[in-house]
């Protein structure tokens, strides 16, 4: 299996449903309280394209992502179009929206992640495919140019630098970004005449770990 570095198409993502899943085991105590426990660390989004289709052209080009795909063999690119920003979808991104690490005049290299916070909790989700041409990065408040100051690995998430942070500056980054997925099934179901009656065929994506 390989990782095919194409997008789905954005117009038949948008529309489509699910989101994140978490992993969690449960266990009633006799007294009724509870243990819970999670062998994830990062949850694991799901979603089904099938909502999103309105043509038999969309189908048809449904098919031939799959196919070129061989299924679930290869994973590929998802716009999350409800979460696809270093900050809320309806706002712009800005070099300051995510804190990636703080310099020591030694680390070159910083992984992109975005910060889910509610309350005095947080969780931290590294970001492996960012949207080219979309990472903005700063040091201390200060925009850097890219391939001037830095690169970005669009295939990890890695913003490198050619020279190390200053000691204690705050390294900043805002950018747009994919989630990895494949598709969850290896068959996909579809007949014109339940389509033109308003069924249309479930296509489940699932992300996976790269």
């Amino acid at each position: 299996m390989a990782f095919h570095d194409v997008q789905f198409p954005t117009n038949l993502s948008f529309g489509s449903t699910g989101g994140p899943e978490r992993r969690t085991e449960i266990v009633t105590l006799a007294n009724g309280f509870e243990e819970r426990n999670t062998p994830w660390e990062h949850s694991r989004r799901r979603y089904d394209a099938g909502a999103s289709l309105r043509s038999l052209t969309d189908v048809e080009d449904v098919l031939q992502f799959f196919e070129a795909r061989r299924g679930p063999l290869h994973a590929f690119r998802w716009k999350d179009w409800a979460d696809y920003k270093s900050k809320a979808a309806d706002r712009e991104i800005e070099h300051i929206d995510q804190v990636l690490g703080t310099g020591d005049g030694v680390v070159t290299q910083f992984q992109l992640v975005k910060r889910y916070a509610s309350g005095d909790d947080f969780y931290i989700r590294p970001i492996r495919k960012p949207v080219l041409g979309t990472v903005q990065v700063a040091i201390g408040d200060v925009p850097q140019v890219e391939t001037v100051d830095y690169t970005v690995d669009y295939t990890t998430g890695v913003v490198t630098f050619l020279h190390p942070a200053d000691e204690h500056a705050e390294v900043t980054a805002g950018f747009e970004f994919d989630v990895p997925v494949r598709f969850d099934t290896d068959q996909i179901v579809t007949s014109v005449d339940t389509f033109n009656a308003g069924q249309v065929p479930d296509i489940p994506v699932v992300e996976v770990r790269v």
